[in-house]
């Protein structure tokens, strides 16, 4: 006889909805957090990134600042050591100047060829002084008439010009009130430059020097006029009596 096997037993089970929505969401949620944690590594990678960009700039910033203020010293350095070249080119050539005006006086002096003479101005120079319308000024004085016979006297000064829209001559005593009335003394056997300090007033112009040396007896009395532009320009010897 043959066996029956018994029927299946069925189980039924109740489906749970609720729980199948809860496993999607906590996946959503997961999935979330993680495009939300990839966003934020993102935004601080760029973050950093930008970080970075921005110290290679400022570093690059300061390198051109530093290169811009090397050259910038190096052009001043530059400019100051050409304005002192041209400093000293002017003291150069101003020196040889002086050195042709000593030799072309020096040579007139010692010219056996030459016509003596008795006193004679050789010329004047004028100087700013540290005071406004104060002038130091150097006067040349020369006599080849008689070799080794001393020359003296006394010099004095006057100035043409203009003052208040007028001619004005300012006498030796307008000039230098604190000083001797009589001139200024000279004693000298071939050459002398006599100098000392005179005053200008206010509001006045002056056009034009007046030199006057009296030595008397065979040495005369010599008046030279110079223009004040040319004094203030001359050039003298070294100051030397003989």
């Amino acid at each position: 006889m043959a066996k029956v096997l018994p029927p299946p037993i069925l189980v039924v089970r109740t489906q749970r909805p609720a729980r199948r929505w809860r496993w999607a969401f906590a996946v959503a949620l997961l999935w979330l957090a993680s495009l939300a944690g990839a966003l934020v590594l993102q935004h601080w990678l760029v973050g950093v990134d930008e970080h970075l960009g921005t110290a290679r700039a400022q570093k690059d910033h300061d390198a051109q600042l530093q290169k811009v203020a090397i050259a910038e010293r190096a052009e001043q350095v530059a400019r100051a050591a050409n304005a002192d070249l041209q400093q000293s080119l002017r003291d150069r050539q101003e020196e040889i100047a002086g050195l042709r005006a000593d030799l072309a006086f020096y040579s007139k002096l010692t010219d056996g060829r030459s016509k003596p003479e008795g006193l004679a101005v050789h010329g004047v120079r004028m100087a700013t002084g540290a005071t406004p319308g104060v002038y130091n000024f150097t006067v040349t004085l020369t006599q080849t008439l008689k070799s080794g016979q001393v020359a003296s006297g006394r010099l004095k000064l006057a100035v043409d010009g203009i003052r208040a829209g007028k001619l004005a001559t300012l006498a030796w005593t307008d000039l230098a009130p604190n000083q001797d009335a009589s001139g200024l003394p000279f004693s000298f056997k071939y050459f002398q430059q006599v100098g000392g300090t005179v005053m200008l007033p206010t509001g006045f112009t002056p056009n034009r020097v007046h030199v006057e040396a009296d030595a008397g007896g065979d040495m005369g009395r010599a008046v030279q006029d110079f223009t004040w532009t040319d004094a203030l320009a001359d050039q003298e010897p070294a100051d030397v009596q003989q």
